[in-house]
């Protein structure tokens, strides 16, 4: 195995168990942050709703990609910086990020909507009435403000 895939594969290794131990991001281990994410179905109307928590990210930095049965979330919360500063406590994870969510359900890709109100984001998908194909991909543009 190339040395390149082994470091790729080292960290995507310390990546996890990172994020298995909530090890912060001043330790090393990682870089940027996994914002914190809820799924979930609701019957009326039938529609598969994303919550994702990301205070302080710019909706403008947020993309949102639907590619068959797999939705992609990411952007970037950016470290505040203020001539002079020195930390006394740094918990607050900054840097890029990206989350994958599988979809179990065929959605209806040229309905889903997605909003940002008070630090969350909020991606509905409407339930597709019949299985779908892969189908192509679809970009949902973010509506709010911070």
């Amino acid at each position: 195995m190339p040395r390149r895939d082994i470091d790729r594969l080292q960290g995507e290794i310390e990546e996890l168990f990172a994020d298995l131990w909530q090890v912060p991001r001043f330790s090393g281990l990682r870089s940027g942050f996994r914002p914190a994410v809820d799924c979930f179905c609701t019957e009326d109307p039938p529609q598969l709703v994303v919550v994702v928590s990301l205070a302080g990210v710019d909706p403008a930095s947020i993309e949102i990609a639907l590619a068959g049965r797999s939705l992609t979330i990411s952007g970037g919360r950016p470290r505040p910086r203020i001539p002079g500063q020195v930390y006394q406590q740094a918990e607050i994870e900054y840097g890029p990020f990206e989350r994958h969510v599988t979809l179990e359900r065929a959605v209806g890709a040229g309905a889903a909507t997605a909003s940002y109100e008070a630090g969350m984001l909020t991606v509905t998908l409407p339930l597709a009435a019949r299985r779908t194909r892969g189908g192509r991909s679809v970009v949902i543009v973010v509506h709010g403000a911070t």
